[in-house]
């Protein structure tokens, strides 16, 4: 028995050193109407491996990990059409979370739909990123989300701590512009694609929403345990710095996503709020998101 604990130990121990930053859970379906061959299933079973693989064992950061650090997010490729052999297009779901303090909470942090999914993949191909370079879009689609990802988790623990992280996305983004492939450049999808990500949350104007991000989780998220009126009122007090970013980029990609990404969060949050609450972040939401007022509402019928 001794033998088999001093195993597992060791077992362990290589794990927790090796550890990368990323703990990602990937599926990839297709449409309903495709009428798949036998070879075009097992690449596309291949193609689900190897985008597990490129998540999950690439080195991402100078930063140590543990295993339970590992930044929780989920990737799902929807395949809606396959133009010619080993051509695939489609959209992609990308999500992540990260823990609440002292609790088994997790709140979602990201969650982008992007419909500027078009690559190529073959059987038996190896996805590999290599730093400052464009080898094929879907490595550099898959890498851009990584690092996306890094720098919304960083910036929910620090202030403007994911800086170094959205800038190796934005670089992605450049190295991918002159290849053609759709989601990289400025003027496609009306502002809700790859670069206009990047490039908004790196912008002054939207340094409130970044502010935000770290103040909702540090002073909200994080103190629910010890004290939920504290953690509302950190929320609250969050979320009003969005007001500036509304006002100078109404209906922006980033601030969005940020507000719809925690919609059911709030409306559990403020279940058993009295009216006063309920009205002050429901009359706040519908300022920054007037498109969605009826979700917002539905949260003083609680």
């Amino acid at each position: 028995m001794r033998f088999i604990a001093v195993i597992f130990y060791v077992f362990f121990s290589w794990a927790s050193l090796n550890a990368q930053e990323l703990n990602c859970q990937v599926t990839v379906i297709t449409d309903a109407r495709l009428e798949l061959t036998s070879v075009e299933r097992e690449v596309l079973e291949q193609l689900e491996n190897t985008i597990y693989e490129l998540m999950n064992n690439t080195k991402w950061t100078k930063d140590k990990y543990e295993v339970e650090e590992r930044v929780n997010c989920a990737i799902q490729f929807q395949i809606d059409k396959i133009p010619s052999s080993g051509s695939f297009s489609g959209s992609i779901q990308v999500q992540s979370s990260r823990p609440s303090l002292n609790s088994s909470y997790n709140t979602t942090i990201f969650n982008f739909q992007d419909d500027d999914a078009a690559f190529s993949f073959s059987r038996n191909a190896i996805l590999i990123y290599v730093p400052n370079q464009y080898k094929d879009n879907l490595t550099s689609i898959l890498a851009f989300y990584a690092y996306f990802i890094l720098g919304m988790d960083y910036d929910s623990f620090s202030p403007k701590g994911g800086t170094e992280y959205f800038n190796i996305a934005r670089e992605i983004v450049s190295n991918a512009q002159s290849s053609g492939a759709p989601g990289w450049k400025s003027n496609e999808r009306g502002k809700k694609n790859r670069y206009w990500l990047v490039d908004n949350i790196l912008h002054e104007l939207f340094s409130p929403l970044r502010d935000c991000n770290y103040e909702y989780h540090r002073k909200g998220i994080d103190v629910l345990y010890d004290n939920k009126d504290a953690a509302k009122k950190g929320i609250y007090t969050a979320l009003n710095k969005l007001v500036k970013v509304s006002s100078t980029r109404p209906g922006s990609i980033n601030l969005l996503n940020f507000v719809q990404a925690k919609t059911i969060e709030l409306k559990n949050l403020y279940a058993d709020s009295e009216a006063r609450q309920k009205n002050e972040i429901v009359n706040l939401l519908k300022r920054l998101d007037p498109a969605n007022s009826s979700k917002y509402q539905e949260i003083l019928s609680q």
